[in-house]
């Protein structure tokens, strides 16, 4: 028997918050955005770098407050889940958020990143740590450890390889021909944007698989699948995205969702249960991309209402099915 999922927040509840979002954080950060390219524009070398630097300050404190904001959506979205009738809840409070998230923050920056998957871990186990259902605690296991592992080998070590690789060609080829300057700009784009995608599908899996690692009752949630045919699918929603110049890309994420609910698996001692999603393609993507135009028509203000109705949405023919 499958069991679904439901999203009862609606677009009025979430709107307070958006609004707050876009005039503490939006609208400052799009004038910051705006000053830096009017002082690259004007100012060259060390003075440049002087004016700059008050607002690249900034523009930091100012994504401090969009994480701050981001706390509150989450809340919201994660007190609106319902499966079986019963909602669950969350217990986290802003300040103990903002204790996980300054040190990380700022550690993350003075380590040139470095810190980042150990920092984001730590915001994943807040966040499930204070989720319950039905008093029952939720774990992430995922390691920040685990995760930087695979950010260097699936994209860091490969992207530097890549990178590598193409500038030495590009310099024996300009060397050795009378390839003009435009074309070789041309040739550059489409092969950097090629192989851009082919090391996105291994960072993709392995990242989104990291995540996916909870654990609930005793039961344990991962994914149970096989890496080839999980990075055949991904590179196929990426080609079809890729052609369509974006137009598919809604229901290419739908696909994906789809394929990976299928094998994520819920195991126990005792039982084991799966996921799944019930994809109705044409009218999924006609409706994402009618909320998506509205939102874009009404300039961002309409984005409360089709966040929660694309969540609800998908939610509500998401499901878990004993085996």
């Amino acid at each position: 028997m499958k069991n679904y999922f439901n999203f009862t927040l609606t677009g009025k509840q979430l709107f307070p918050v958006w609004a707050l979002l876009i005039v503490f954080f939006f609208i400052p950060y799009s004038f910051v955005q705006y000053q830096l390219q009017h002082l690259q524009d004007t100012l060259q070398g060390v003075a440049s770098l002087g004016a700059m630097t008050p607002w690249y300050a900034l523009m930091l404190l100012l994504l401090l407050v969009e994480y701050a904001f981001m706390f509150y959506i989450v809340k919201l979205t994660l007190e609106h889940v319902e499966y079986n009738e019963k909602l669950l809840t969350f217990t986290g409070k802003f300040g103990d958020f903002m204790r996980v998230l300054i040190p990380g923050f700022l550690l993350t920056l003075i380590t040139f990143g470095i810190y980042g998957p150990w920092f984001l871990a730590k915001i994943m186990r807040f966040y499930a740590g204070n989720t319950r259902y039905e008093q029952d605690g939720i774990e992430f296991k995922g390691k920040g450890s685990d995760l930087f592992v695979i950010i260097l080998l699936t994209l860091v070590i490969p992207m530097v390889i890549v990178m590598v690789i193409l500038i030495s060609t590009l310099v024996g080829v300009a060397l050795g021909t009378d390839v003009k300057p435009g074309n070789m700009s041309v040739v550059t784009t489409i092969v950097m944007v090629v192989l851009m995608l082919l090391v996105l599908i291994p960072y993709c899996y392995y990242v989104y698989k990291w995540y996916v690692n909870f654990r609930f009752k005793g039961y344990e949630i991962q994914w149970k699948t096989n890496f080839w045919n999980s990075a055949a699918q991904i590179a196929l929603q990426l080609f079809l995205s890729v052609i369509t110049i974006g137009i598919y890309s809604p229901l290419a994420t739908l696909k994906l969702f789809q394929y990976f609910a299928e094998r994520t698996e819920a195991r126990s001692e005792a039982s084991s249960k799966t996921f799944g999603y019930d994809i109705e393609a044409g009218k999924d993507l006609l409706f994402i991309w009618g909320q998506l135009l509205l939102t874009a028509i009404t300039i961002g203000i309409w984005f409360p209402w089709a966040y929660c109705s694309v969540n609800k949405r998908i939610l509500g023919k998401t499901y878990v099915e004993a085996v």
